[in-house]
């Protein structure tokens, strides 16, 4: 069987740029809801004129989701813990007002417990964010000598996580789809693509689209399956159908793509495409695209020899047909996967052990004081988004900062200019606010878009946002001051040199250390799908083992980025590249019986290179 060809690209411009215009499904109307959540936030901040109302955005931008169930839990979950938090803050005010050095140390105490339940926690999504808001929040504080103004301030503060969390309870149920819509579009896009690769398996463009999909497992599918179970309107029945087809059609992908990389490879060899097996991939495509699941598939004739688009055949008439009893209680219907169904805390297993999660924690602390002490020292409060942008940039390997310094630094610049353009040509000419709101909402899409696409560039996106709302969003209503826009990017980017700074100089962590660590797990991934019992389960490993693929493919993306001198020791980066390649070439083969005992004969010689 042919080998895929690795995911393992650097982000030269050119692949930036295909990745900033890709057009993937789904991704405008996710970039429109995302830009509408974030005008509405500025709308209410405007009307309650809320000051600083750029952090509000910024929140809203951070911690959208595509679906309505999913954004109303994080809407009401964020406000619930901040209510705690704001408690824990009014007892700091009153040791920290008109107290200088105190105010310094709740600070750094405040950075460190947020930074370390970045990395050693759940809280990973939105304690950063958390930490963003509580922080600036205390030093704004800080500079009001008066009791009762810093009270108001709180309260102030309280609001830059209420109205945001508000608009996801509110606004999500009207404007985002149910995340069973997402579910089926998803499965209908998995479909879709197969059938695309049968029919035209040269297609360079669709392989890169197929390996993408496929390295994304099912996580997020499943995700959206437990999501529309929490949401109460839809049957048992249907979820457990829905939950078989889940690891079925990602099944169908990989197959669909290793019988395509076949055919590229050898295409005098291979008869022509099976057009009732593209044919019927292309119906069932259609009918989940419509949000409804076939039943009664036929088994599409193969005319071929081709052992891989036979087995795509035999997954297709129990597609949405599960073994079990669907009419068991509700819980059955939105399980995982066993590999994932496993209890876990709140707190990663080795957050008492692992010294990196006390390192990252301090780097970000370190990073966080000196853009304070800098920002104090020059007395210079337009550069207060330097310490905005430390909770923002800071990432745990050099190869992850190095990587991303291009995107953010990009992203800085664009959003800023796109804010310093705004102010000179647009803003003169606003003479309401809903021309105004027009004007925050084409900002906010252009940082969607990025933000919506492919995870390598959506940083960049979030980067555009924060350049943007810091500039554009000073007082109420539309600013004509370029100094302001001047001087937050300019605490943009120190913010982002500062960081790089601290992270790679103390306790340089390398993305080649933890390259070791991710082969090994994704080799028990592919052991843990060769030994399963079940066809369903087999499937259902195979993603995960696509995941595992993924995470390992990036942690090598990264170390070959990083400094030489740290690259000069990475003897077995080219090694590991060779290795994921047979991996992923393994996971698909070993989903075709015939060749399942040739997979494992393979996999045991590749544990044998790493041990």
């Amino acid at each position: 069987m042919a080998k895929p060809a690795t995911n393992i690209r650097p982000l030269t411009a050119s692949r930036i740029w295909r990745l900033i215009t890709e057009r993937s499904p789904g991704r405008g109307t996710a970039a429109l809801r995302m830009a509408a959540a974030c005008t509405v936030t500025v709308l209410v901040g405007e009307i309650w004129q809320v000051p600083d109302l750029a952090v509000p955005a910024l929140v809203t931008m951070a911690l959208w989701q595509k679906d309505r169930v999913t954004n109303v839990l994080a809407g009401l979950a964020v406000n619930l813990l901040f209510g705690l938090i704001i408690l824990l803050m009014f007892g700091l005010v009153r040791l920290t007002l008109d107290h200088p050095m105190g105010l310094a140390i709740a600070t750094a105490l405040l950075s460190f417990g947020f930074f370390f339940l970045g990395s050693a926690s759940k809280l990973k999504p939105v304690a950063y964010m958390l930490g963003l808001v509580v922080v600036y929040a205390m030093i704004a504080i800080g500079n009001v000598p008066v009791g009762e103004l810093a009270t108001r301030a709180l309260l102030y503060a309280d609001l830059f996580i209420l109205v945001p969390g508000a608009v996801m309870v509110c606004l999500a149920p009207f404007i985002c789809p149910s995340p069973k819509t997402l579910l089926t579009r998803a499965v209908a896009n998995h479909l879709r693509l197969s059938a695309a690769l049968l029919r035209t398996p040269e297609n360079k463009e669709q392989h890169d689209q197929a390996e993408t999909l496929l390295r994304e497992g099912t996580k997020g599918m499943m995700l959206s399956l437990k999501m529309a179970g929490l949401e109460k309107l839809w049957r048992k029945q249907d979820l457990a159908c829905l939950q078989q087809a889940i690891p079925r059609s990602a099944g169908v992908l990989a197959l669909a793509h290793a019988a395509a990389c076949n055919t590229a490879e050898a295409p005098d060899r291979h008869d022509a495409p099976p057009e009732e097996l593209i044919a019927t991939l292309f119906e069932m495509a259609d009918i989940f695209q419509k949000g409804d699941y076939p039943t009664e598939i036929p088994h599409p004739a193969v005319p071929s020899a081709d052992p891989a688009l036979i087995q795509i055949a035999s997954l297709l008439p129990d597609f949405t047909q599960p073994a079990r009893n669907p009419d068991r209680d509700s819980e059955q219907a939105s399980e995982k996967p066993k590999e994932t169904s496993a209890p876990s805390g709140f707190f990663a297993p080795d957050v008492w052990t692992n010294p990196d999660h006390v390192r990252f924690a301090v780097k970000g602390t370190a990073s966080v004081m000196l853009s304070y002490f800098i920002f104090k020292i020059l007395n210079w409060d337009g550069i207060h988004t330097c310490i905005i942008t430390c909770f923002i940039v800071a990432l745990p390997t050099m190869g992850e900062m190095v990587s991303k310094l291009t995107l953010r630094i990009t992203g800085a610049l664009t959003g800023g200019a796109l804010a310093i353009l705004s102010i000179i040509f647009v803003m003169p000419h606003l003479t309401n606010i809903a021309a105004f709101l027009v004007l925050i909402f084409a900002g906010s899409l252009l940082a969607a878009w990025v933000k919506s696409g492919d995870e390598r560039i959506a940083y960049a996106g979030f980067q555009i946002g924060l350049a943007f709302f810091l500039s554009d969003l000073k007082g109420y209503g539309p600013t004509s001051d370029m100094t302001t826009a001047r001087d937050r990017i300019i605490g943009i980017l120190l913010g982002n040199f500062i960081t790089y700074a601290v992270f790679t100089s103390f306790w340089p962590s390398s993305a080649y250390d933890k390259i070791r660590d991710k082969l090994s797990a994704t080799l028990k991934a592919l052991h843990a799908q060769l030994a399963a019992p079940t066809e369903q389960e087999r499937l259902q490993r195979a993603a995960s083992v696509q995941t595992a693929l993924a995470q390992t493919e990036r942690m090598i993306e990264f170390a070959s980025v990083e400094p030489v001198h740290l690259r000069a020791r990475m003897e077995g980066l080219a090694a590991c590249q060779t290795m994921t390649n047979q991996i992923a070439s393994l996971t698909e083969e070993a989903l075709i019986p015939a060749r399942r005992a040739a997979a494992s004969a393979q996999l045991a010689s590749l544990d044998k290179m790493l041990s």
